[in-house]
């Protein structure tokens, strides 16, 4: 496994080829700061992205808040909403530009208060690439409802509920889970 390289303000192409050129490893590009433009999807960057290190090296972050009833890709630092919503069709047409998506549930993000579970039921029933979830874990039960709600497609990311970081869910419980998950799917 390679290590991911999360792509922000520094996202110009040749600061990209110089960091990939040294490495194996997979490109997480910060939609807020370099696919995303004025609140806008930027078409023609994802493009030259995609050229420029491989759909395969590529995952896309599609960090979003609910906007109306829908969930609208966020940026700049999560405080401006895009004009793009998740949705079956969105996630199928940006599946075409990337390997994998990262989407932050941002209204539970580092709130220790649980998951977003609709959000995951959308990400579980429409993206047809692999899928991480991050925002609100807080107990052991939220991997069980994101397994559950995602129909077994959503991997999850833990973050600051994790005692390593001064929360009160033990690492090594999340990882012991994981490994259980692991050798059950085998």
């Amino acid at each position: 496994m390679g290590l991911w390289f999360l792509l922000g303000k520094v996202g110009e192409p040749l600061y990209i080829l110089i960091l990939l050129e040294f490495t194996t490893s997979t490109l997480i590009s910060i939609s807020l700061q370099y696919v995303f433009n004025n609140g806008q999807m930027d078409l023609e960057r994802l493009e030259e992205l995609v050229d420029l290190v491989g759909k395969k090296r590529l995952v896309l972050d599609l960090s979003c808040r609910k906007k109306e009833g829908k969930y609208a890709i966020v940026t700049d630092r999560w405080q401006k909403f895009s004009d793009v919503y998740l949705d079956e069709k969105v996630l199928d047409f940006l599946s075409l530009y990337a390997d994998e998506f990262l989407v932050h549930g941002v209204d539970v993000e580092g709130k220790k208060l649980g998951i977003d579970e609709e959000l995951v039921e959308l990400l579980g029933r429409h993206s047809p690439i692999p899928v991480t979830y991050a925002g609100g874990v807080t107990v052991m039960a939220d991997l069980e409802r994101i397994k559950v709600a995602g129909v077994g497609r959503v991997d999850a990311t833990v973050g600051s509920a994790l005692d390593i970081f001064g929360g009160n869910l033990a690492y090594k419980d999340v990882v012991a889970w994981h490994r259980q998950e692991e050798a059950m799917a085998v």
